[in-house]
């Protein structure tokens, strides 16, 4: 969405919205004008008035909030006119009142207008961030069509500690989906290192354990803090981010021209294979250590392959998926939800999922997550 296009009297309002608010203060000073001047001489509804500038702050600019009440205090000299005098001194004080109550409302209506253009170039540049460090996935890779969902659990993030990326090589298509552990700028740390290491070697590297290698390179270098190592309160704070710092991450080669997928599960969730109504989980027999924690846990890279043929679709995701809960408390199941949609291509496998998690979370995640929906097509003569 693009934040110059929201600049406007009532922003963040559909044009239709807009318009049936904005008529909202008018519709207030004409009812109360008319029934004021209906009104027996010892009843006075001018002070009603103020409540059209008011309401008028809670949702338009500056301009349009001193702009009613601008009509606000028309109105109520046209009442004082018709009833008794513009000088008499009960609409006087009216009138006094109803300025100083349009002049407060505008400034507050000012502070929002500002608050809100300063968080929507915050969106502006979180948006950019992320297009950035999460680059979309390509729709199709060889013989592959891929599509992608990212849920920040965060309702101003654009993204977290997730990731997921995917390069070309010679002889077919790699994935990387992820999950840096902790949230926000920390998180987003860590998934940036992984994703520049994976996009650099993805395609230099053949075979997946040297690709594995420079990941964990890639984590350790967010080990660098100030002060020189072994010393001081630099060395500490080394020390505090090597036990906090890790990936698990999901790593897979798909080879164009045979129906498998070789991957490396570095303490990820596994992937599941839908094929013909079917749900299956790759479990690897021995998982990789996290990435980040080789130098705690034995650094073994074990490759597995499975078969991966044409119209299988892999579902890759983040634990932040099977963490969701409903309003019991109990988790997603994300096995028996997917056996109803095992025919759809990947956009509209994603689609179905996403709004069915956000339904069973009650629209908020309590984890950010991430899905990338991978299916094997013919190929093409």
């Amino acid at each position: 969405m693009d934040p110059h296009r929201q600049a406007s009297a009532v922003p963040r309002l559909t044009r239709r919205g807009g318009r049936l608010l904005l008529a909202v203060p008018f519709v207030i000073i004409a009812v109360i004008t008319v029934v004021d001047v209906l009104s027996p001489p010892d009843v006075h509804l001018g002070p009603f008035l103020i409540a059209a500038p008011a309401v008028t702050a809670s949702f338009a600019g500056a301009r349009m909030t001193a702009f009613v009440g601008a009509v606000a205090v028309l109105a109520q000299s046209v009442v004082a006119v018709a009833r008794t005098s513009l000088t008499d001194l009960n609409h006087t004080y009216q009138i006094i009142a109803l300025v100083l109550i349009s002049v407060i409302a505008t400034f507050f209506a000012h502070l929002r207008e500002r608050d809100e253009n300063r968080v929507r170039r915050l969106r502006s540049i979180a948006h950019a961030a992320q297009s950035v460090v999460l680059r979309p996935l390509p729709h199709r890779a060889g013989p592959l069509h891929i599509a992608s969902v990212y849920l920040a659990a965060e309702e101003e993030a654009q993204m977290g500690g997730d990731l997921y990326a995917a390069a070309r090589t010679a002889n077919g298509t790699r994935l990387l989906i992820g999950d840096a552990r902790g949230k926000g700028l920390d998180a987003i740390g860590e998934a940036s290192l992984v994703l520049g290491a994976f996009r650099v070697t993805a395609r230099r590297e053949r075979e997946l354990p040297d690709l594995i290698g420079h990941l964990e390179a890639g984590v350790g270098s967010a080990e660098v803090t100030e002060g020189e190592p072994g010393t001081g309160a630099g060395a500490e704070a080394a020390d505090d981010t090597a036990d906090e710092a890790f990936v698990t991450a999901l790593v897979l080669d798909i080879p164009d021209r045979e129906p498998v997928v070789r991957l490396v599960n570095c303490g990820h969730p596994p992937p599941l294979l839908l094929r013909q109504g079917r749900v299956i989980p790759l479990d690897t027999a021995d998982a990789s250590p996290p990435l980040g924690l080789s130098d705690v846990l034995a650094p073994a890279v074990t490759v597995e392959t499975f078969p991966f043929d044409v119209g299988d679709v892999l579902l890759l995701y983040t634990d932040g998926v099977v963490e969701a809960r409903d309003s019991s408390r109990a988790f997603y199941p994300l096995t028996e939800r997917l056996k109803a949609w095992t025919g759809d291509d990947p956009p509209t496998l994603l689609g179905r999922l996403r709004a069915d998690l956000q339904a069973y979370a009650g629209g908020h995640l309590g984890d950010d997550a991430a899905l990338v929906a991978v299916e094997r097509l013919a190929p093409e003569p």
